[in-house]
């Protein structure tokens, strides 16, 4: 197996086989990063055979499965915190070696320790073509907004900051608030690490959107509301979802008229991001309130499509409609197909690293829910599969406080929050 060295800590290589692995180790390596997604010919090891094998040389593994038209910003913080993590020089591999010089000479760029410029004779001066690499940053300069992902591990959320890097005004979508239900403890370690950017930046916080009232983390609009004086907003419909939820937790004082946000987007309603145009979609099925934002180049659909990879979300909670699903996503899927679209949870399926970005294009060509089925079809896959799935286990906790906007409970005499958990309600 022949290895090109990069530098130092960093050599990559074509396909190894099994026996490849113990010559790395005897080379010296510490770890191996695999840039190359599974199936892609046959006889391909794939992820669980070179885990085995990387285990078995005593190498460090990380998957990090990259197409080189899709490469997106996540990949490239994947393969930097995967080097990171190495104790020692690293071997970074996918067909040819091409995918896995790009990752790194992307993260070099964006990191300002190369030009846009060099990336390519840095590439023939190794023996590989990144005109590939060329092309996303000549991609990326032209792309507005700006989107800065924060991923959340304890329930697989990524969170926004959309920002118009002329007037340097942003948006925050969908912020965690922490929350551990072993010990009922509320943190807000995940919103303060978006703050942290927003004033690192230099940037203006103008709105704190929620695509719908989540039912598997606590929102920190309110929290952030609260910190940075910017209005919330949510789709006109969680009037519906309070309604509804308002029954099951028995709550008569709740308001069901959507006040606990500032402004309520109906489909087709506009508004601004410093000088990005926005605008909302209604984009029900996974609940009855969800809306997708559709902010310049980029479309935030949370829980309608995931990665190509994972396929749609669930329509089984209360309100939920896999018909509706369908409509949304196609609605969509409408857009041009250089759409960047956003989702709101990553389940990092065969291991990999999260991923969080694709296109309009690639949704259609890949998403193995999409691509190639009608609408009955999709009807059918989605309810067979909420069949199987259980039910998060933070919804009960956390639709009390996102039916508020982020709202705690309020203290009670003794100055304590208590969560009220309904017993054989759904």
């Amino acid at each position: 197996m022949t290895c090109v060295k990069v530098n130092e800590l960093l050599s990559v290589a074509g396909q190894p086989d099994a026996a490849a692995f113990a010559a790395f180790a005897a080379d010296g390596f510490a770890a191996v990063i695999n840039a190359r997604p599974d199936g892609e010919e046959p006889g391909q090891p794939g992820n669980t055979a070179e885990e085995a094998s990387a285990a078995a040389a005593g190498l460090s593994y990380s998957f990090v499965p990259v197409k080189g038209s899709e490469i997106t910003e996540a990949d490239i913080f994947a393969f930097q915190a995967a080097m990171a993590q190495a104790k020692g020089p690293v071997v970074a591999h996918c067909k040819s070696g091409t995918r896995a010089l790009t990752l790194h000479a992307l993260g070099e760029v964006l990191d300002g320790r190369m030009g846009p410029g060099d990336v390519e004779a840095f590439g023939k001066n190794l023996g590989f073509d990144l005109a590939g690499a060329r092309r996303f940053l000549e991609k990326r300069a032209g792309q507005a907004p700006h989107v800065k992902a924060f991923f959340e591990p304890r329930t697989c959320s990524v969170q926004y900051v959309i920002s118009d890097s002329k007037t340097k005004r942003c948006a925050i979508i969908d912020p965690v608030l922490d929350f551990d239900e072993m010990s009922g403890a509320t943190a807000t370690a995940n919103a303060d690490a978006i703050l942290a950017h927003v004033e690192s930046e230099g940037l203006t916080v103008e709105w704190i959107l929620d695509t719908h009232p989540h039912a598997d983390h606590f929102s920190a609009a309110h929290y952030l509301h609260e910190k940075t004086g910017a209005p919330t907003a949510i789709g006109t419909h969680v009037t519906d979802v309070q309604t509804l939820w308002k029954e099951i937790y028995n709550w008569p004082a709740l308001k069901t008229d959507g006040s606990q946000w500032d402004r309520l987007f109906a489909d087709g309603d506009t508004f601004e991001i410093g000088g990005l145009k926005a605008r909302v979609m209604f984009s029900p099925g996974h609940t009855l309130a969800s809306i997708t934002y559709l902010i310049g180049d980029a479309a935030f659909v949370h829980d309608t499509m995931f990665t190509p990879d994972s396929g749609t979300a669930r329509t089984d909670f209360p309100g939920g409609s896999a018909a509706a699903l369908w409509q949304s996503i196609q609605a969509i899927l409408s857009l041009p197909e250089e759409t960047r679209l956003f989702s709101g949870h990553d389940y990092q399926p065969g291991g990999r690293h999260p991923r969080w970005e694709s296109t309009v294009a690639a949704q259609k060509r890949a998403n193995p829910h999409i691509a190639g089925i009608d609408e009955a079809a999709f009807v059918a896959l989605r309810q067979a599969r909420d069949r199987t799935l259980p039910k998060p286990k933070l919804m009960l906790h956390a639709l009390q406080v996102n039916i508020r906007g982020g709202r705690l409970p309020e203290p009670e005499g003794n100055g304590r929050r208590y969560l009220k958990i309904p017993l054989n309600a759904l």
